[in-house]
């Protein structure tokens, strides 16, 4: 039970904390700049393909679709792919309203799901550099450029935009996933300081389409299937953080946890698809690894702490003031967590109730993407609320 104890914790004190300091230092000792270009002064910039693959949009696609258009990039340079992937009501018939020379509306014909949706997409793009947007989010003006700027240096082959997520005012889980995202971004930066950021940010990222391999039809990850694909190849991820795009927070526990849940059974797919990932020859597999498969540990080890904790409490018959102290931290905490669901409910916010509440759900997500991996299930590309 000692054993299992001190484990469990150094894992987590490891994901946690160990990790992302680490990294940070390294970022601060070898800090890899990448070469820009001027995109504004070039007289003629990298042209560019825009891909956007949905599903029932109706609501979003005009709006999407006008702020794609008033990007700050050379007209001539940039095209607009929508790939509409069977959908029931009229996110087809808006975007072919915006159809010209340089937007194109497919239909896929029949249902593939978002990875044949953009396989189709890619297929149809024409220019240098792929730039995939979703239906949800909105690019600032000169997001596009700030990404293309990057691939004047040779080693990149994938760029990964900022996104910013606005906590709904009345929400507490919001609150809590904003602040985990800004945790998560520090990591991004500083891994690619380093050398390369693990995935990228789906709302926003762009490749070399000379770089680009079609998608398994099952991918559920292709913000991080694809670029680890390219960085398979020796080629660098870098995280610009001038490139920005807006979304807002999901607003209440369930429309997280469902999104969470896929995000994580995504990851256990990517290790089937690319196992290469996993061999330690690769030269981003302590970054894989500990950036992306201990988070999926993170529950196991929770619980394993929590039962060895009550273990050792009982053997010693609570006498050993450590293990006491460490049973007194997670019963503050999981009290935290009890008090954050009572307050999600009614819609209040203390951030350090709704941050523990929100973590706690991130991490029965990750058992239950596990289950949902396990028995096979895939179809998981539906519409944000």
């Amino acid at each position: 039970m000692t054993v299992i104890f001190w484990t469990s914790l150094a894992a987590l004190l490891y994901t946690y904390a160990v990790y992302p300091i680490a990294i940070w230092l390294l970022a601060l000792i070898r800090n890899r700049t990448v070469a820009k270009l001027n995109v504004p002064k070039s007289d003629e910039p990298p042209s560019v393909s825009v891909v956007l693959a949905c599903h029932n949009e109706a609501s979003r696609i005009e709006a999407r679709l006008r702020n794609l258009i008033q990007a700050n990039y050379p007209k001539n340079r940039i095209e607009i792919i929508v790939a509409v992937d069977r959908s029931s009501d009229q996110t087809e018939a808006i975007a072919r309203r915006f159809e010209s020379n340089n937007m194109r509306v497919i239909d896929c014909g029949e249902r593939l799901g978002k990875a044949g949706a953009l396989n189709l997409g890619v297929q149809a793009a024409t220019r240098e550099i792929v730039v995939f947007a979703d239906a949800r989010q909105s690019f600032e003006a000169d997001a596009i450029a700030e990404l293309v700027a990057n691939f004047a240096d040779e080693r990149v082959g994938a760029v990964s935009g900022e996104l910013f997520i606005a906590a709904d005012s009345k929400s507490g889980v919001s609150e809590g996933a904003g602040l985990y995202w800004n945790y998560e971004k520090w990591i991004r930066k500083s891994e690619s300081r380093f050398d390369s950021t693990i995935g990228a940010t789906g709302a926003l990222f762009a490749i070399r389409r000379s770089l680009w391999r079609p998608l398994p039809p099952s991918t559920i990850l292709d913000d991080v299937y694809t670029p680890m694909s390219i960085a398979l190849r020796g080629y660098r991820i870098v995280f610009e953080e001038k490139a920005r795009a807006h979304d807002v927070a999901a607003s209440t526990p369930a429309q997280e946890f469902r999104r969470k849940a896929r995000t994580l059974m995504g990851n256990y797919q990517l290790c089937q698809l690319e196992p290469r990932l996993l061999t330690p020859s690769y030269r981003l597999w302590i970054q894989f690894c500990s950036h992306k498969l201990m988070r999926l540990t993170t529950p196991i080890f929770m619980l394993l702490l929590l039962a060895s904790n009550a273990a050792l409490l009982i053997e010693t018959s609570g006498a050993a003031g450590l293990y006491l102290a460490f049973a007194a931290a997670q019963v503050l905490f999981y009290s935290s967590v009890i008090l954050g669901s009572q307050l999600s409910r009614h819609d209040r916010k203390i951030r350090v109730f709704n941050t523990a509440y929100l973590f706690s759900v991130m991490n029965a997500a990750a058992l239950v993407g596990l289950f949902y991996f396990i028995r096979g299930k895939r179809d998981v590309w539906v519409r944000s609320k």
